[in-house]
Parts: structure tokens; sequence; C-alpha cells
């Protein structure tokens, strides 16, 4: 081998070294960066795993720090809850303790109606002394229940009442039922409907309150029986106290009308309103005794008030009369008369007012006064006072005077005597009405009593004074000592269309202008003015004109021309009967002349009454009427005489042996209805207090009745409201009694 090719050989061999060099060097390159690469890619593994070693030696720790706590969570929870489950159980052992303490009975039953529990006092109900083991349906209760409460009834019996309490628990109210045991006791079953359908039931024991009942039932029963003996005790009392009254205070009043001397006459007057008070006492006693026991009633009828008013006044003026004082009425001109109430119940209140007040009066006058207003559908409220110039009332004792048994004790007031029941039982009857009462009163300036009621006008309204042709007077002069009497009449003839003209006395009016030219002297009799002088002095001076002389009850006609008497107070109706006499003189009055009622046969009366000396008086009452007076001993003896003397009117007493005077009324009655004969009026008269004989009395097909004692004027109203056309008057025109 040459140099050359040695030279060449060796180069080629160096440059492949340095190229294999090369290539060495830029794989170590390489590797180098892939090895930095791979050592940067796990050192970024290391520190994620080194991360995620840390967190989850964090998660760890939280997890085991949450177990501990759990751990203690859970140990707290059980304690809680065996806390909860013994106060549970305390609370389920008191539940039922307190269950076992009542007398009444717990029952739970599910919604199949199978019991879940039950105390004691139900289970012994049910003839149970422990909770039973098995089931038992509400079904079976009943058929318990009834096998004790139905012992000895029959089957259909028990079963029929076990049905019924099934049926009574299927809705969703169910009615309480009372059970009444064989031992002796007595629940009330009550049961409620559960929202889950579970049925809660209650049995209370009301054996306690049931013999209470029985007691309070037993009690009751011998308090309403010592009631009934009272009333009827206070009823025959009444009856045998008011027999023989009406033989004493009706001979007295009798006596009275007779010639006696001063002394004779003060001790028939004694006797007669000694008699009147009694009878006074007795009233009071017996309405008391009903407003107490709450039997008194009201008999609503048709009635006129202002005849009912008048009639009270006229009643009370002797006493007023006595003491020289006025009674007046003034009646509200626009109201009707009639309505519809208990005229004896109203009466009784005005008479009670009216009376005092005339009691406690000394001088001055006491006046009535009834306004009112109309409320619709014919009804009216009505103020009626009273009113009196009297000794009043203080202030601090105005509450107290309503009182039972009560009266103002004063110096001035000890001098009247009286039950004190008076305005009580006024203020009761004004109650049962729905009205009001109230008093207004000073002392030494008088007294104002009222009450308002509402009562509905009769129908129809007729106050008997509106008339038929015009009145043909033109003026009229009034003469009357006290104004309020003056301004009263005065309105009363200027509803006439009259012009009038008041004086204060007889001569007053004789001076007074045109007295000569008047139609009509209007004067009322007083102590100042004689009306039989007063006439004389009239005619004395030449005043021809008619008079009319308004006085009390008994005043006697002067035997003069042209003097006419009107009963005082005046009523509308008589004054407008003596306008219209005087407009047409020739007016037939009484349904003929005077020789025609002479020709007509007298009125037939028959009284029945078994009592001699009521006969008689009642025969010396009506000795001065024309009248044909027939009696009858009883019952019996009242059907016969009513067969032959045929009588226009009969007069009934109630109590007598053996046939009562129902009993003899309904034989009357059936006679006539037998024999197709108009029914006869009836007239009863009895002892007993008209409001609790009343109903009775009118059922048994009487017309109205009468109170004993009786009244001559009760008697003489009686005969002329019942005259049949065809008789001749009762009273005859030259008797005293006879009115315009």
């Amino acid at each position: 081998m040459n140099r050359a090719e040695t030279g060449l050989s060796y180069i080629e061999r160096l440059a492949r070294e340095r190229r294999g060099r090369l290539a060495a060097e830029r794989l170590l390159e390489q590797k180098q960066r892939e090895l930095f690469a791979a050592n940067v890619q796990l050192a970024r593994h290391a520190r994620a795993l080194s991360e995620e070693v840390v967190e989850q030696r964090q998660g760890l720790e939280t997890a085991r720090s949450e177990a501990e706590a759990l751990r203690d969570q859970t140990s707290e929870m059980l304690g809680e809850l065996e806390r909860a489950n013994a106060a549970a159980r305390t609370a389920e052992r008191r539940l039922w303790e307190a269950l076992e303490t009542i007398r009444d009975g717990f029952a739970l039953f599910d919604k199949r109606q199978r019991l879940i529990a039950a105390n004691r006092v139900y289970l012994s109900m049910i003839g149970e002394e422990e909770m039973p083991l098995a089931e038992i349906a509400y079904s079976d209760i009943v058929t318990r229940l009834a096998e004790r409460a139905f012992a000895g009834a029959a089957t259909e019996v028990r079963q029929a009442w076990h049905e019924a309490m099934i049926a009574r628990i299927v809705g969703d109210e169910i009615e309480p039922r009372v059970i009444h045991l064989g031992d002796g006791r007595h629940f009330r079953l009550m049961d409620r409907r559960g929202a889950f359908g579970d049925l809660v039931s209650l049995a209370r024991d009301i054996t306690q309150a049931v013999a209470r009942e029985a007691e309070l039932s037993e009690a009751r029963e011998k308090a309403e029986a010592a009631s009934r003996a009272k009333s009827a005790f206070l009823a025959n009392m009444s009856h045998e106290i008011r027999t023989p009254m009406n033989g004493v205070v009706g001979m007295a009043e009798l006596l009275c009308e007779t010639a006696l001397t001063d002394e004779q006459r003060l001790c028939a007057e004694t006797i007669r309103s000694s008699g009147e008070a009694l009878l006074t006492i007795i009233n009071d006693v017996l309405d008391y005794s009903k407003i107490e026991a709450q039997r008194l009633k009201l008999y609503p009828e048709p009635f006129d008030l202002e005849r009912c008013l008048h009639e009270v006044i006229l009643l009370l003026q002797p006493s007023a009369q006595e003491k020289r004082i006025s009674v007046l009425a003034d009646f509200d001109l626009f109201l009707p008369t009639r309505f519809i109430g208990d005229r004896g119940r109203v009466r009784q209140i005005l008479t009670n007012l009216l009376g005092n007040a005339v009691k406690f009066t000394q001088s001055g006058h006491v006046l009535a006064r009834v306004v009112g207003i109309e409320r619709g559908e014919g009804r009216f409220e009505l103020h009626i006072s009273v009113e009196d110039s009297g000794i009043g009332i203080a202030a601090e004792h105005l509450d107290a005077i309503f009182g039972e048994f009560s009266q103002v004790e004063s110096e001035s007031n000890r001098q009247f005597e009286g039950t004190g029941l008076g305005l009580a039982i006024t203020r009761q009857l004004v109650d049962l009405m729905g009205g009001t009462m109230w008093v207004e009163s000073e002392p030494g300036e008088g007294s104002c009593f009222g009450f308002r009621i509402i009562l509905p006008a009769a129908e129809p309204i007729t106050s008997g004074i509106a008339p038929q042709r015009p009145v043909r007077l033109q003026r009229v002069l009034v003469v009357a000592e006290a104004q309020i009497s003056r301004v009263i009449l005065q309105r009363q003839i200027e509803t006439f269309g009259l012009a009038v003209t008041a004086c204060r006395s007889g001569e007053e009016a004789l001076a007074a202008p045109g007295a000569s030219a008047v139609d009509l002297i209007l004067a009322e009799q007083s102590p100042r003015l004689d009306g039989e002088g007063f006439v004389r002095a009239l005619r004395e001076s030449g005043i021809a004109a008619p008079v009319a002389l308004a006085a009390a009850e008994g005043a006697t006609l002067p035997d003069l021309p042209g003097v006419h008497l009107i009963a005082q107070p005046v009523l509308r109706s008589a004054l407008f009967r003596l306008l219209e006499a005087l407009s047409y003189p020739a007016l037939p009055q009484g349904g003929g002349g005077a020789e025609e009622a002479r020709r007509r046969r007298p009125m037939r009366v028959l009284t029945v009454e078994d009592n001699r000396t009521n006969q008689l008086v009642f025969s010396k009452m009506v000795a001065d009427l024309d009248i044909d007076l027939g009696f009858a001993s009883d019952g019996h003896q009242a059907v016969a005489e009513w067969r032959r003397l045929r009588p226009d009117l009969i007069f009934m007493d109630i109590s007598m042996p053996g046939m009562d005077g129902r009993e003899t009324t309904a034989a009357i009655r059936a006679a006539e209805m037998a024999a197709q004969l108009s029914a006869v009026p009836i007239v009863a008269l009895t002892a007993h207090a008209p409001d609790s004989d009343g109903a009775w009395i009118l059922a048994a097909g009487i017309d109205r009745w009468l109170t004993k004692p009786l009244k001559k004027s009760a008697i003489l109203s009686t005969i002329l409201a019942f005259t049949p056309a065809d008789a001749r008057p009762p009273v005859r025109p030259d008797q005293p009694s006879a009115r315009i």
C-alpha cells in the first residue's frame, strides 16, 4: 500500500470518526434533552403525587375528625332519644293515671272500630275489670251495654237500641246519647271521629247530676204545689171575703142614699169606705201574688180608652169632692178613642195612678192627659200621664217608690195608708204590655206619673162623635173655675167648629159681652158655682140660652126649664149628643117619644144568685129601674126560669153549689141551639179575680163579667147596654140618673 493510499485512509478514518463523534454528540445531546424532559416530567409527577398525598392525608384527617364528631353526635342523639322515650313513657303513664283518676269513661277505637285502649271506668261500664287481650268491636260493646241497660226488656227492645247506637256513629256529627245502667249509674256517651278514621268515646258519668235534677224536680214540684196551694187559698179567701163584703159594701152604699142623720151618714160612709179599702188591699195582694208567680195574663179586646178614663175619674169623684179638688181629663182630640187592649188592666193602671194622685193631693187639681202619635199599620204610641198638685216626692225616693210594699217615709206621707203595692203592680202591668213608665216630682210641687204603651186602634175606628148632621150652634159660653178645665172644654167644643168664650166665674159670665147671644152656656159646678143659683141669675138677667151643668155622678137636675146635666169630666161623645139634641130639638130620643116608650114592655132581667143577702142587695140597687126583675137560687131553677120568662138579660153567679154558673150557662146555650133561639146576654157575677177567671168565663159562653162587690153604676150601665129595642128604657126620664 502506498503512502497516498495510507494517508487517504487515515483522513477518511478521521473523518469517519469525527462524523461518528458528532453523531454521538448529537445523540448524547438528544438523550440529554430527553433525560431532562423526563426529569422535568418526573418532577412534575412527583410534585403532583406529593400534593395528592398531602390532600389525602388532609382528607384522612378531616374524615377522622368527622368520624369523631359523628360518634359524639350519635352518642348525644342516642341519649336524647333515650330521654325522649323516657319522657314519652312518663307522659303516657301520667295520661293513663289521669284517665283512671277521672270519673268519666274513656275509650279509643281504630278505624275498624276495634277497641285500642280504655280506662277502668269505661271497662266497668261494659262489665270488664282489665283491658282484654283479644280485640273487642264497638258492636260487641254496644251489645253488652244493651244487656246492662235493658236487663228486663224484651229482645226486640235491646236489638232496636243496638241498631240505633250503631247507626249514630256512621255520620261525621255524632249525637250524644244517655244510658241508664242497671247498677244505678247514668252515662252520657259523647263520641267524635278522628282525622285518621279512629273513634274517641267519652262516657261522662252524670249520676250525681241526674240525682240533683231529680231533687230539683221534686223541689220544683213541691214549690209549684205550694204556689198552687197559695193561689188556691188566695182565690178561695178572695171569694169567701168578697161574698159577704158584697152585702156590707152594697148595703152601706144603699144606706147612704137614704135619709140619715149626720152621725148615721158618717157611720154608713165609714163602713162603705172601709169595705172598699179592704177590697183594694185584697186586689193588690192577689195581683202581686200572680205577678210573683208569672201567672198574670192579658186579655186584649176592643175598648174605649176615653170612656175608660172617664169611668175611673167618676169613680174617684167622691173622694176628690171631699177635698174640693178637681179631677180633669185631657184626651188628644186627634186620637181615636177605641183601641185593642186589656181594658181591665188599663183601667187598673189608671185607677192606681189617679187614686194615688187624689190621695196625695190636698188642694188644687189632678189632670189625666192622653196624647199619642200613629206608628203605622193602625198602631198608636200612647203617652198617658197623671199630674197632680200634691205633696210631691223627693229625688232620693223616686227610685224606691216602684218597689214592693214601699211607701215614702216622710212626715207629710205618714197620714196616708196603703199596702205599698199599687205602683209596683202598675209598673209590672205596664211592662207586661211592652211599655215603659216614668215619674217626675218635686216636694211641695206635685208629681207626674206617666207610661207609654203601643196599642192598635180598634177596627173600624168609631169614636161615636162623627156628626150625621152639622151642628147648628155657633157660640158657646164656658164657665169653669180652673183654667185647665176651661182650656179642655174649649178645645173639645172648638172641635165641632163653634166659637167659645171662656169665663172663670158666674159673675164674669153674667158680665161677659154677648152673653145673651150665645147658643149654649156650659158651666162646671164647683163649690163657688151653685148650678141652680147660677141658672136663676141667668134667667133674671134675661139670658134664655140653654144651660148644661157639668157635674159629678149623683148630682141632681135643677127643676128649671132649659137645663141639662152632663157628666163631669165631659166625654166628647156626650158633648156631641148634647150639641146634636140642641141643634135638632125634634130629633127622637131613645127610639120614640115618651108616650110610645110607656106603651112598650119593660125589660126582663133574671138574676141567678144563691146568697139571700146578695139577692137583697141586687134588688135594692135596681129598685129605681123600670124593669121586670126575677131571681133564681140555683142552676136548675135558673134554666127553668129562663124557659118560663125568656129574659132579655141574665146576671149569673158563678160559684153556686151543685150546678155552678158555667154549667148553667152551658145548659142554656145548648137549649138555645136546640130550639134555634137567639142567645140571651149573660153577665157573670164573680167574687174571684177577673183576670184569672176571665178566659174560662168567656169560654163558657158568657158575654161579660162583673166583680163582687157589685157597684150600682156598673149594674146600671150593663142593663142599659143590653136593653133590647122593643123594651122601654130602664131609666125613667124624671130620674136623676138620666143623663145626656
